[in-house]
């Protein structure tokens, strides 16, 4: 029984993080960056064992704090902004830049206050699936520990 409560106090304590790529330019795929436009919230996040640990979402908080998240996404320009909202959670907001490229890649960048977002190389590529008129998901590929995992962001249009 000792062992079996010091197994899961040691799983609840483990965080994965996924840190920013390095982004290239490469073709859009304009059908799905325009399906995407708009204003979205997060209605829910999944991922396996988020019982037993915590992911650090985009280096800015648990993903379950993206559950209620807003976003609004450009796709004439690929800009945007996102808000973090959900009660218990720190609030945080930031500019974007996003777009989608032909083999369905969503690719993010966060866009600090006095940045220039072309000079920002660094930022996260996640899977977009499920593209619906009000509804889409991202899935964010990351290792946790010696596993892959996954955490999937559903969309729904607001």
């Amino acid at each position: 029984m000792k062992k079996l409560i010091i197994l899961s106090a040691m799983l609840g304590s483990v965080v994965a993080c996924k840190p920013k790529q390095n982004l290239v330019t490469t073709s859009v795929e304009r059908k799905t960056q325009v399906a995407l436009k708009g204003d979205w919230v997060v209605n829910n996040v999944d991922y396996a064992g988020s019982e037993y640990f915590k992911v650090n979402a985009f280096e800015v908080a648990d993903a379950k704090c993206f559950e209620g998240s807003e976003w609004h996404l450009v796709s004439n320009n690929d800009s945007g902004t996102m808000a973090l909202k959900k009660a218990g959670c720190s609030d945080y907001a930031s500019a974007i830049k996003w777009y989608v490229t032909e083999d369905k890649q969503f690719v993010l960048k966060f866009i600090k206050e006095g940045d220039k977002p072309r000079k920002v190389t660094s930022g996260y590529i996640l899977i977009v699936s499920n593209v619906t008129e009000n509804s889409f998901d991202l899935t964010d590929k990351m290792q946790v520990g010696n596993s892959a995992g996954k955490v999937v962001y559903h969309f729904k249009r607001k």
